[in-house]
């Protein structure tokens, strides 16, 4: 049990170990305590969730004037607890059998991962399912590649687009953002649930919140995406300690407001009537539906499935934007887009990042070239 133990005992403890070959570089902070920056990070937008997960369920039974803060965190906290619970006991479970196996260390990503899941999850979602998705990501989506540190795509994207695709009718729909809202009881007449993001995918853009509310987050969805302001919180946290890319962030959110700006240009092109209210949505909108901020944030940084030269940070990010309003406006069937946008580019990440590299090759043997001729 040398891997479980050394995990705990890490877990615990800085290592006292350093590399034996290559240049010798002190630093204050290691793989485990990096992973630990970003868990900090999400902390805001989590005790959030839970506290919006309570304030709907309250809200749809009429019962929200009459709870307290404390009464309305407490429920949502009953509920999305046992969520990270069962995503931390079966991923590190596989993630220890098969360390174990390969006489490894146990990879520090699932610290990461664990949280990530549930915060991508709703609220209702049966634990069962938490298990076989959480099972999923880790051994198809991390494993079968080499282990962490290999894996091409994101771990709880994967996750996330396994239950979307087996389970539609748990991961779609305007039930299933509201606790108990599905199981009927109690609801009071002519509460509505419907995300911001249903509502324009069926051309309601007049029944969207306000601003204000989108910002701050009191509207359905997944139990981590909603709240932008808490979002940014953690932003910053990962822009300052260097965790997270500002380069993919920023970027993201320009990809977004250049297709946004694009598609208002050609709105009056457009001949469906509903893609034409989509098409008109502002820009700075479509960072504040949906979950694009949490996973612009959190999921595309991933070191691992995201570019890592500087140049392709930009590209990488970029795209990731502009796909995510291509997908929502011009594919219904798949209203939200992050989740497919940031998988497709973890996906050519490799590529881009190939080009990029052979391009600076190209480019220095010119200028070596160049400098030969002229020493000639």
């Amino acid at each position: 049990m040398h891997s479980f133990f050394n995990a705990f005992e890490t877990f615990l403890f800085v290592p006292n170990r350093v590399v034996q070959s290559g240049a010798h570089i002190r630093d204050a902070i290691d793989m485990k305590r990096t992973m630990f920056t970003v868990l900090i990070a999400l902390i805001p937008a989590l005790l959030f969730g839970m506290w919006n997960v309570g304030h709907w369920h309250f809200l749809s039974i009429g019962e929200a004037a009459n709870r307290t803060l404390w009464e309305t965190f407490r429920y949502g906290l009953m509920k999305v607890l046992p969520i990270i619970i069962v995503s931390y006991i079966t991923g590190l479970t596989i993630e220890i059998i098969f360390a174990q196996i390969r006489h490894h260390e146990v990879p520090e990503g699932f610290f990461v991962t664990g949280m990530l899941i549930p915060l991508i999850l709703p609220p209702d979602i049966p634990l069962w399912m938490v298990v076989v998705a959480t099972t999923f990501a880790v051994i198809i989506g991390v494993e079968v590649f080499g282990g962490a540190g290999m894996n091409l795509l994101n771990p709880a994207l994967t996750a996330r687009a396994f239950l979307f695709f087996a389970y539609p009718s748990e991961m779609t729909g305007d039930k299933v953002w509201v606790s108990g809202l599905k199981a009927g009881h109690g609801i009071i007449d002519g509460f509505t649930s419907a995300t911001p993001l249903a509502n324009l995918t069926q051309g309601n853009s007049d029944l969207l919140p306000p601003v204000r509310e989108l910002f701050f987050g009191f509207i359905p969805g997944s139990i981590g995406e909603t709240s932008k302001i808490a979002i940014l919180i953690g932003a910053a946290i990962l822009i300052i300690t260097g965790v997270g890319s500002w380069k993919i962030m920023m970027s993201g959110v320009g990809g977004v407001f250049a297709m946004g700006f694009l598609l208002n240009i050609l709105s009056p092109l457009a001949h469906n009537e509903s893609i034409q209210e989509y098409m008109v949505l502002a820009p700075f909108e479509h960072l504040l539906i949906g979950g694009f901020a949490f996973g612009i944030v959190f999921m595309a940084t991933d070191p691992v499935s995201a570019a890592q030269t500087n140049k392709g940070k930009w590209i990488y990010g970029l795209l990731i934007g502009m796909l995510v309003v291509l997908i929502r406006v011009f594919n219904p069937a798949y209203p939200e887009g992050t989740m497919l946008a940031i998988l497709l580019m973890n996906v050519l990440t490799p590529l881009i990042d190939y080009y990029i590299v052979e391009a600076n090759i190209r480019r220095r043997l010119r200028r070596a070239r160049v400098s030969q001729m002229n020493l000639s």
